[in-house]
């Protein structure tokens, strides 16, 4: 491949948000010729599949066609990646085309691996069965948790690593409140397990959701895995170690354990966890100099969300840049990351922090923005999906 600026080749794996953002930002920054390879002819915004389990979103809302959102002189390549060959710097898909690249960015996302619980992937093909984390599960959702009127649910969040492993809370909440408001609430018995100690790692964001989880009257099991499922008989087993509880259900709305594409292992890429083993800091692969990851696939030492995404995009084109002009690398990026948790159908706790579960808002002397409020549901519902839209994936944002 070539080594001038206006001939070298940049080819991004991932068409999603990751992909998208720092494909627009590269061509936007006329880095050479930027080529997405991303097998999905439709694009979906993740986070409104939970207002859309919960009931305040059309599936409509969520998806446009990948061939739009794809920027303006990106090449879109509609294949899969089988692997990377970081020794001659080329990536082999599965229709046996190889493509060759100067610099390669990982931005794959995180596989979700519904085999992994005894009896998960049965619950879902079952009326009973339901989630945020596919759309197509998100649909099915929003219809069961409406039209339920009586029995158990029970309420799962994934252990980590995982995307955004809050956001199984959203749904749960705007279902609490939905059955509230048609006076059945107390003929349901809601249960949330939970891998987590509390309701989240940092004690004033899980104070607040502890306070909605009360108000709703919604049983707790926390340190608690999703351990099997029987949808025949429609039951969990949850615990942990000797620690076993069976509990029966009329609707489970479950979220699967997850895990990185097997192939960065394979091609000598990933880091003890699987994922793309990069300085977490400046988003460079530790042995590989033209390697670079962001999102989900990225070995970062923070809770990943899509609310990252931007940060580190920001980051990874300006020392991609350094990297390509020669310079040391001046960008780093800080583990900044975002939950926003939807805890009624008009108010949401806004939980911004770091790699170590502290804190960070990025509106300065706001420190109370993680509390509770309708400013930011109208940010999270309304505002962000037309940032996202029309300046994110387009590298403007």
């Amino acid at each position: 491949m070539s080594g001038s600026r206006a001939d070298r080749r940049i080819v991004v794996i991932g068409g999603g948000n990751a992909g998208l953002s720092i494909a627009g930002r590269l061509q936007r920054r006329r880095r050479g010729e930027v080529i997405v390879i991303e097998p999905r002819i439709s694009h979906v915004y993740a986070p409104l599949q939970s207002h859309i389990a919960g009931g305040v979103a059309r599936v409509s809302e969520a998806t446009r066609p990948q061939s739009r959102v794809t920027p303006k002189g990106v090449r879109w390549v509609q294949d899969t990646v089988t692997a990377v060959a970081p020794e001659r710097s080329a990536v082999v898909l599965a229709s046996g085309v190889t493509i060759g690249y100067d610099d390669l960015v990982i931005a794959a996302g995180i596989e979700q691996n519904w085999d992994s619980v005894p009896g998960l992937a049965a619950a879902m093909a079952d009326e009973r069965g339901v989630s945020n984390y596919t759309l197509e599960l998100a649909a099915k959702a929003s219809r069961a948790l409406r039209d339920l009127t009586s029995g158990t649910v029970v309420f799962t969040q994934p252990p980590e690593p995982a995307s955004a492993a809050g956001v199984a809370q959203k749904p749960m909440y705007l279902a609490a409140q939905w059955w509230r408001s048609k006076g059945v609430a107390r003929d349901i018995r809601m249960v949330f397990v939970s891998p987590e100690p509390t309701a989240f790692a940092n004690p004033s964001v899980s104070a607040e959701l502890q306070r909605k989880l009360d108000e709703y009257g919604i049983e707790t099991r926390f340190s608690s895995d999703l351990l099997e499922v029987d949808a025949d008989r429609r039951e969990v087993t949850i615990g942990r170690g000797i620690h076993r509880e069976t509990i029966a259900y009329d609707l489970l709305h479950a979220a699967p354990p997850q895990r990185a594409a097997g192939w960065i292992a394979e091609s000598g890429l990933a880091d003890a966890d699987g994922f793309v083993d990069i300085d977490p800091r400046t988003l460079r692969h530790r042995t590989h100099q033209n390697v670079w990851a962001l999102g989900d696939a990225a070995g970062v030492h923070t809770r990943r969300s899509g609310g990252a995404i931007r940060k580190q995009a920001q980051t990874l084109a300006k020392n991609l840049a350094d990297a390509t002009a020669g310079r040391p690398l001046s960008a780093a990026y800080d583990g900044y990351t975002v939950t926003p948790f939807t805890v009624s159908r008009r108010t949401v706790v806004f939980a911004e922090f770091d790699g170590d579960d502290r804190l960070q808002t990025t509106v300065p002397f706001w420190k109370t923005l993680y509390r509770e409020r309708r400013l930011t549901w109208i940010f999270d519902r309304h505002i962000l999906p037309k940032v996202y839209w029309h300046l994110i994936l387009r590298g403007l944002a």
